[in-house]
C-alpha cells in the first residue's frame, strides 16, 4: 500500500468517528496546541517556544502533550460530553515504529460517567470501525483483565500482598527475574509490565487492562476498596492504544496531587509555567466524568495494518 492510500484510509477512519461521537450527542470542540501553562506531569518533557511581541514583552509558551487542561475548563463550564481530535507533543522521548514527537490524539470525556462506562462507548466505537474497515479484530467484547490478574497469571506475585518497593523487589527476584534491589515500587512495576507482562497479551483481540495499584500516582479515583486507581489501559495487537481514567474531582486530592508533580518537574529538562488557580475549576459544579485519550496514528495502523507510524502520517518528523 502507498503513503497516499494509507493517508485515505486514515482519512475515512477519522470521519467514521467523526460521526459515531456526534451521532451520540457529544459536542466536537478545538482547544489551543498553544498554551501559557500546562499540568505537572513528572514522567513527560514537552516542548517550549516564545512569543515575540514587537510591542511589549516576550511570553514563553508550551506545546501540549495533551488538551486535557482546556478540555476540563470546558466541562467546568457546563459543556457536556465533549470530544476532539488534536495534535500533541511529547518532547525527550524516542522516535520509531510506534512513536513520533507529534502525533494525533483523540481525546473524550463522559459526564456522569465512570471507566466501565468508558468502556462500553469504547466498544461501540470499535464495532462502528471494525464494520466501516472489515477488521473483524477490533469486534466487542474486549477481552478485559486487570493489572493483579496479570502478575498472579504470568508472575504469580500478588502485588496485594508486596505494598512496599523492598517487599516488591524481593518477590520478583524469588519468582526468578532477577534481583531489581534498588528500583522504587513503580519501577519494579513498570520493569515486569513492560518485559513480562505486555509482551504475553493476546493479539487476536482488543485487550483492557483495568484496575492501576495506587503505588503509581494518577488523578484517577479509587475502586471501592481503596486498593486500585479506575483506570485502564486499552492494547491493539500487543500496543498500548488508549489511557482512561474515572476522574478525580476532589480538589483536595488534585492539589496535593499537583504540588508533588510540581516539586518532581523541577528535575525536568524544560520546565514549564504552572498555573496554580487551575484546581479552581474544582472548587463547584466540576461534573463526574471519565476521560479517554486514545492515539489515532496507532489506531490507524492497527486497521490498515501499516508496519510503522511513518507509514501513516503525512510526514516523517525531521531531527
Amino acid at each position: 500500500m502507498t503513503k497516499i492510500s494509507f493517508l485515505k484510509n486514515r482519512d475515512k477512519i477519522i470521519k467514521e468517528i467523526r460521526k459515531y461521537f456526534s451521532d451520540i450527542g457529544y459536542l466536537e470542540i478545538e482547544t489551543p496546541v498553544l498554551s501559557p501553562s500546562l499540568i505537572p506531569e513528572s514522567h513527560l518533557e514537552v516542548f517550549s517556544t516564545k512569543s515575540l511581541n514587537p510591542y511589549g514583552s516576550e511570553k514563553e509558551f508550551y506545546l501540549t502533550p495533551s488538551p486535557e487542561i482546556w478540555m476540563k475548563k470546558l466541562l467546568a463550564e457546563g459543556s457536556g460530553p465533549i470530544f476532539q481530535i488534536t495534535k500533541s507533543f511529547r518532547n525527550s522521548e524516542q522516535t520509531g515504529r510506534f512513536h513520533n514527537p507529534e502525533f494525533t490524539m483523540l481525546e473524550w470525556y463522559s459526564t456522569n460517567a465512570d471507566y466501565k462506562d468508558s468502556i462500553i462507548i469504547t466498544e461501540n466505537l470499535f464495532d462502528k470501525l471494525a464494520a466501516a474497515f472489515n477488521c473483524n479484530f477490533l469486534k466487542s467484547p474486549c477481552l478485559k483483565i486487570s493489572v493483579k490478574e496479570l502478575f498472579l497469571k504470568h508472575t504469580g506475585i500478588d502485588l496485594e500482598k508486596f505494598k512496599t518497593a523492598e517487599l516488591l523487589t524481593e518477590a520478583i527476584k524469588e519468582a526468578g527475574f532477577g534481583d531489581k534491589k534498588n528500583y522504587t515500587w513503580e519501577q519494579a512495576f513498570n520493569y515486569i509490565f513492560v518485559s513480562i507482562i505486555e509482551p504475553s497479551l493476546p493479539k487476536e483481540k482488543p485487550v483492557i487492562v483495568t484496575d492501576y495499584p495506587i503505588q503509581i500516582p494518577c488523578l484517577a479515583k479509587k475502586t471501592e476498596d481503596g486498593k486500585w486507581f479506575q483506570r485502564w489501559e486499552l492494547y491493539v495487537n500487543g500496543i498500548e492504544l488508549a489511557n482512561c481514567y474515572t476522574e478525580e474531582t476532589d480538589k483536595t486530592i488534585i492539589d496535593a496531587f499537583f504540588k508533588e508533580q510540581e516539586n518532581l518537574k523541577k528535575n525536568s529538562l524544560v520546565n514549564h509555567y504552572i498555573d496554580k488557580s487551575y484546581t479552581e475549576i474544582f472548587s463547584k459544579n466540576f461534573p463526574d466524568c471519565s476521560g479517554v485519550a486514545l492515539g489515532i496514528d496507532r489506531l490507524v495502523m492497527a486497521i490498515t495494518g501499516a508496519n510503522k507510524i511513518q507509514d501513516v502520517i503525512s510526514f516523517t518528523f525531521q531531527i
